[in-house]
């Protein structure tokens, strides 16, 4: 079972990469650097949210975990 610690930094660094992603493409796309940066920031706190949403929900679902207990 991972703690929430790791969940928040899994959730975290993937932000970080993700977001430079959509900043970059952006202002690529768009030439504005306001626009971007808008986009990057509301696009890491948004989906930061639901992403460790997500981690945390797959943690309390046992199938495929390799060390699960076998009844």
């Amino acid at each position: 079972m991972e703690t929430r610690n790791r969940s928040i930094l899994k959730a975290i660094s993937f932000r970080i990469l993700a977001t430079i992603a959509t900043f970059a493409l952006i202002y690529i796309l768009t030439g504005n650097l306001a626009l971007a940066g808008l986009a990057g920031g509301i696009d890491f706190i948004s989906k930061l949210v639901i992403y460790y949403a997500h981690e945390r929900i797959w943690n309390k679902i046992k199938w495929g975990k390799a060390n699960q207990d076998r009844a």
